[in-house]
């Protein structure tokens, strides 16, 4: 599949560099599209952005395990958010997220299958955009990112933290545990974070960086530190003044350290992993953008054992008024 993939992107990006270069009335698409992305423009924007990852992968310290008890971990993030843009260089942005997550594990020593559902925690991120410039043929402009997530989100399930010392050694180990199934950390923490794009007539790049601060919370626990980042190549696919489709090659990944309970370091909580697949960017005239993509881990390090992602699918839709 990652073979397909590959010779996919070769194939259109043959074709996107075959394609004609447009014309005058290109920049008038690509303005509309940045506008309706929300890289560029004032007022307000509404939407969404839906990540499911499906964890059916056992590993412990990086290797690939057994995983007799058909152990998973289904997740549904839907982040509902609201954005104001005071002007082309300062916007503001408030994301509530609805989780879902089904799943089935080793709990007390048994075969449990559940729900863990309700509100996540809410994030409120400041925009600032120091430098921007658009022309026919280039364009380009950087972002800084920074806020503070609030403790809205249920942490009933830490709770489990504490017992996980008192489990019975012989029993069957579980890959997904409290921290996992936790709608929220119950504490204050930073976000900051940068993004770049580059347009040369119809080809694309971006890259984006994101780093959470966090703080201690419920029952003394601390989720670590955590990096994320990615890079995007790729080109307009269909550029018109109405609407225009791009298509991305993107490059992900993620670090994030152990955990901590009472200063104590969880052993199954850190992971660093990196991911591939494809997205699609859809605008429509200056109001609505929306993207359809997927992620295929192609590494995966982690510490002690953990059910780890098997693949992501992410969707968003924003309409900008």
């Amino acid at each position: 599949m990652r073979r397909l993939l590959c010779v996919s992107f070769t194939s259109l990006f043959i074709f996107i560099f075959s394609a004609s270069q447009g014309n005058a009335c290109d920049l008038c698409a690509i303005y509309s599209a940045t506008r309706a992305t929300g890289l560029d423009g004032r007022g307000i924007s509404v939407g969404f952005a839906e990540q499911f990852t499906h964890y059916g992968t056992l590993k412990e310290n990086g290797q690939t395990v057994a995983n007799p008890f058909g152990q998973y971990l289904d997740s549904s993030i839907t982040q509902i958010f609201s954005s104001y843009d005071f002007n082309n260089h300062l916007g503001i942005q408030l994301t509530l997220p609805v989780i879902v997550r089904s799943f089935q594990r080793i709990h007390d020593g048994i075969v449990e299958t559940g729900t863990s559902s309700g509100l996540g925690d809410l994030s409120l991120i400041g925009r600032f955009l120091p430098y921007q410039k658009y022309t026919e043929h280039f364009s380009f402009n950087a972002h800084i990112l920074g806020g503070i997530k609030f403790p809205t989100g249920s942490t009933s399930r830490l709770g489990e933290e504490l017992d996980e010392g008192a489990e019975d050694p012989s029993a069957p180990k579980s890959g997904i545990h409290g921290h996992d199934l936790a709608l929220g950390s119950g504490s204050f923490d930073g976000t900051v974070g940068a993004n770049i794009y580059t347009r040369w007539r119809r080809f694309l790049t971006s890259a984006d960086l994101q780093y959470s601060i966090r703080s201690t919370g419920s029952i003394d626990y601390r989720f670590a530190n955590d990096l994320h980042w990615q890079v995007s190549l790729g080109g307009y696919l269909w550029l018109r003044h109405a609407a225009t489709l791009a298509l991305q090659a993107r490059l992900s990944g993620e670090h994030k350290g152990l955990d901590t309970l009472g200063g104590v370091q969880a052993e199954d909580t850190g992971i660093t992993s990196v991911a591939m697949g494809p997205e699609l960017q859809f605008t429509w005239g200056r109001h609505l953008s929306a993207n359809l993509g997927a992620d295929i881990p192609i590494v995966i390090d982690n510490s002690a054992l953990q059910a780890v992602p098997d693949y992501r699918i992410r969707s968003a839709g924003t309409w900008r008024f």
